[in-house]
């Protein structure tokens, strides 16, 4: 009777010791997504959205947000005059005259 216990103690020992290992490798995967963050309010989980996020890095500065940006550099009357894969270029008027401006084709529309 005590050799059946021992043995039964003793698979139960190895399954629970396993079990971590078990948890480890599966975690990765489902928690890729997931972000911990620990501040004054205590551990929060932030959910990420991966296509959201590539959606933000793929989209650029589109021409009229280049004429927005323009218009609050001071430039009057902005024109699109020409569109890269890395910039965009808007010609106008400023106080001194004729302007041109690049901004780099990028999220946010950043002045070159």
């Amino acid at each position: 009777m005590s050799a059946k216990f021992l043995r039964a103690a003793l698979v139960t020992t190895l399954a629970l010791a396993g079990f971590p290992l078990a948890a480890s490798f599966a975690a990765p995967a489902s928690a890729q997504g997931i972000e911990l963050r620990i501040g004054p309010d205590g551990v929060r989980p932030i959910i990420r959205d991966r296509d959201r996020d590539r959606r933000d890095r793929d989209r650029g500065c589109s021409p009229r947000e280049a004429q927005r940006a323009a218009a609050q550099e001071g430039l009057r009357r902005a024109e699109v005059v020409r569109v890269t894969d890395r910039s965009i270029t808007v010609r106008g008027f400023s106080r001194r005259g004729p302007e041109q401006l690049r901004f780099a084709n990028r999220r946010g529309c950043p002045l070159i």
